[in-house]
């Protein structure tokens, strides 16, 4: 049965994540195309794209502290069914349903296999992306999207039991303020519990440099590689299937096999080289052959992401799971909104003619400096065990993991 619900989940969000994929590389041609008359790059598009990244930065800040508790009062269910047709946090979802249908031994191993399963999306997203005419991949796409959600309401088994709602006849305003102050306090006692421990004290702040980083890498970079090499759609959907078929290795072969020997926090600061080479590589690219060269180094840095959250999993009690993971994921929305500030004008600068010096990657180096700081913090970082304590009211306390 449980196998059953989790393939139920499993299938159309596989098949979401193909569909967002597969129209990230031609978004590029077709902004450029359509904001700089003719040319490689412009500054409008690179300000474009910064925008939209700011505001999915807010998005994220202002509504995943309240995913959890909406997905306990009306269920897994009817918030997978929101967040697949808005494509804006089908991860989170997908993790609390995953703690709802495997039995708690196995949750690694399938939290390792739907990462794994993510990056397979990645890679098929962009075969199609790679093979299919530009003017089609839309409404491919499209129908995609649209699929899911049918598929999901037909086919989806609720897995909790919406909890019974007070003050039935409140006003709608009313609702919203005691969400948010209960939210709030929620969020307070993560800081507490979060500042009271030196591992998770420190893992945080990798986290942020590493997403102020590479959330800004990311955002610029294809812009940055069309404008310096000509790159098209389909050197997009290579490079992005470099980075997939690596990270697919190294989640659900490498990662299962060498945490036993070496412990999370070697595998951490060996990612974290791995992203510094990366985007070293991408910033002095002096070749078209280079960025290819880069994307492999995806192999080693996909392991950032797996290695932080067991990290936090092991600093924190079984009742303070979801407040760790909420927290460590509310900073790094903070860094993802703060990184196109910096990014979108130093990489418009830089792309210019107006640029001080011939670097036109000169802002993915400086985008390295924030994740070698990340990795002076690793190194130093002291994995702890969590304090023997349990919550007064622990019912209250219990909560999901919050992923972004």
């Amino acid at each position: 049965m449980a196998l059953r619900l989790l393939l139920h989940l499993l299938f159309p969000l596989c098949v979401h994540w193909v569909g967002k994929e597969m129209t990230v590389s031609v978004l590029v041609d077709v902004t450029t195309a359509a904001l700089c008359s003719g040319g490689s790059t412009c500054a409008e598009v690179i300000y474009i794209n910064g925008l939209k990244q700011t505001i999915v930065g807010i998005f994220k800040m202002v509504v995943l502290p309240l995913l959890g508790q909406l997905a306990d009062e009306y269920g897994r269910k009817p918030l997978l069914m929101i967040t697949v047709s808005t494509a804006i946090f089908p991860v989170a979802s997908l993790a609390w349903n995953n703690a709802d249908v495997v039995d708690e031994s196995m949750r690694a191993a399938a939290f390792s296999c739907i990462t794994g399963l993510l990056s397979a999306s990645h890679v098929l997203g962009n075969i199609l992306a790679r093979f299919l005419s530009e003017n089609c991949i839309f409404e491919v796409s499209l129908a995609i999207l649209i699929f899911v959600p049918v598929y999901m309401q037909l086919f989806l088994v609720e897995t909790v039991r919406p909890a019974p709602r007070q003050d039935q006849h409140s006003t709608g305003c009313t609702m919203i303020f005691k969400v948010l102050q209960e939210r709030c306090i929620s969020m307070k006692q993560a800081g507490t519990l979060v500042l009271r421990s030196s591992t998770l004290k420190g893992i945080s702040i990798v986290s942020f440099f590493y997403e102020l980083g590479m959330s800004g890498i990311s955002g610029i970079l294809l812009y940055y590689l069309k404008a310096a090499f000509g790159f098209d759609k389909n050197q997009f959907s290579e490079i992005l299937m470099m980075v997939g078929i690596g990270s697919i290795f190294s989640q659900m072969l490498v990662l299962p096999l060498v945490n036993p020997l070496v412990g999370e926090k070697l595998i951490l600061c060996t990612a974290l080289l791995g992203s510094i080479a990366y985007a070293l590589f991408y910033g002095l690219a002096w070749a078209s052959w280079v960025p290819y060269l880069s994307a492999s180094f995806g192999v080693i840095y996909a392991l950032v992401t797996p290695a932080t959250c067991a990290i936090i999993s092991n600093a924190s009690s079984s009742s303070n799971q979801g407040k760790a993971q909420g927290f460590v994921a509310g900073i790094q929305s903070v860094a993802s909104l703060l990184s196109p500030l910096a990014m979108s004008p130093l990489t418009s600068w830089f792309l210019s003619s107006d640029a001080p010096f011939d670097c036109k990657g000169f802002s993915i180096i400086c985008a390295s400096l924030c994740m070698m700081i990340a990795l002076c913090y690793a190194v130093l970082l002291k994995e702890e065990k969590p304090a023997n304590e349990e919550s007064k009211n622990s019912m209250e306390d219990v909560e999901a993991p919050l992923l972004s």
